[in-house]
């Protein structure tokens, strides 16, 4: 049975607000970007950072075992990073897993989109403790 839009973005928010805990729970100032995906300018879900390393999150999470994410997302997530000086990544949360963090770079290019993988998150993706090491 699909899930609807709504439910689909009450999970996408859950996500978000518990990556932003995570990183507060670890030293880092962290927040949802209020209109994500919504206004003409670039804007990612999530930025966090501890006064040395920054970072911009386009946030996802699955309860499959692989996602879709439209190029412009990812386009606006690159273009927000290079001008505020925070590293892109996409995060994302397979459900019963951990947090994968992914840079652009590792990401499966589709003709019309990219995709992430179970299996290319924990080939490539980077833990929680990685991306900021912090443990």
């Amino acid at each position: 049975m699909p899930i609807s839009h709504s439910r689909r973005k009450s999970k996408g928010s859950k996500a978000e607000r518990d990556l932003i805990h995570l990183f507060w729970s670890k030293g880092f100032a962290a927040m949802r970007a209020a209109g994500s995906g919504s206004t003409q300018h670039p804007s990612p879900d999530v930025i966090a950072g501890d006064g040395k390393k920054f970072y911009a999150f386009e946030v996802k999470s699955s309860r499959d075992k692989s996602k879709y994410l439209e190029k412009d997302e990812i386009t606006q997530l690159d273009l927000f990073a290079n001008s505020f000086g925070a590293r892109p990544f996409v995060a994302i949360k397979f459900d019963n897993e951990e947090w994968y963090f992914l840079r652009l770079t590792d990401l499966k290019v589709t003709p019309r989109s990219y995709v992430v993988t179970l299996d290319l998150a924990k080939k490539k993706g980077l833990s929680f403790e990685v991306l900021t090491g912090k443990t």
